[in-house]
C-alpha cells in the first residue's frame, strides 16, 4: 500500500515558484501548489513505505534550495 503525505513548505521571500517547479520534477510528487497562509506551499507525496518517504522528504524535498521549513503531515 502506497503512503501519502502532505508536505507543508515554508520558503526564503521570492522563491516560492521555483520550489514548486522543483518539487513538480520529482518522482513521487504527483502535486505541488503555491498556496496562501502560514506556509508557502503544499506539495502531494506518495512512496511505498516510510523509510521511503522519510528519504524523499529529507533527502529530496528539504535539499531543494529556497526551502527553509517543512512539516510532514501523514495520510491515515
Amino acid at each position: 500500500m502506497t503512503t501519502r503525505a502532505y508536505i507543508l513548505i515554508e520558503t526564503q521571500v521570492g522563491k516560492s515558484r521555483d520550489v514548486v517547479a522543483a518539487l513538480r520534477s520529482l518522482p513521487g510528487v504527483p502535486s505541488a501548489d503555491i498556496i496562501t497562509g502560514a506556509f508557502d506551499i503544499i506539495a502531494l507525496v506518495e512512496a511505498p513505505n516510510m523509510v521511503s518517504m522519510a528519504d524523499l522528504v529529507t533527502g529530496q524535498v528539504q535539499s531543494i534550495p529556497g526551502v527553509t521549513r517543512t512539516i510532514t503531515c501523514v495520510a491515515a
